[in-house]
């Protein structure tokens, strides 16, 4: 008999947070991969993929910032 479960807020922004950290390590990867290939690359689309990482990044923070809790010490 399945139970259905429903994530919580902090679950699903969990699940979300994972998602995004994958998504920088990719693009981290594929920037890195682009330097080592020797080969001349477009600085636009260079420019694009570094810009993305840095939304990313920046997304990761505010979620990050929303989960963790606020001590007053």
């Amino acid at each position: 008999m399945p139970t259905d479960h429903v994530m919580s807020p902090e679950e699903v922004a969990g699940a979300e947070l994972a998602r995004l950290r994958d998504d920088h390590r990719r693009l981290d990867a594929r920037i890195a991969a682009l330097g080592v290939e020797g080969l001349p690359v477009c600085s636009f689309t260079l420019g694009r993929l570094k810009r993305e990482k840095l939304r990313l990044k920046d997304r990761i923070a505010r979620l990050e910032d929303r989960l963790t809790p606020d001590i007053i010490a």
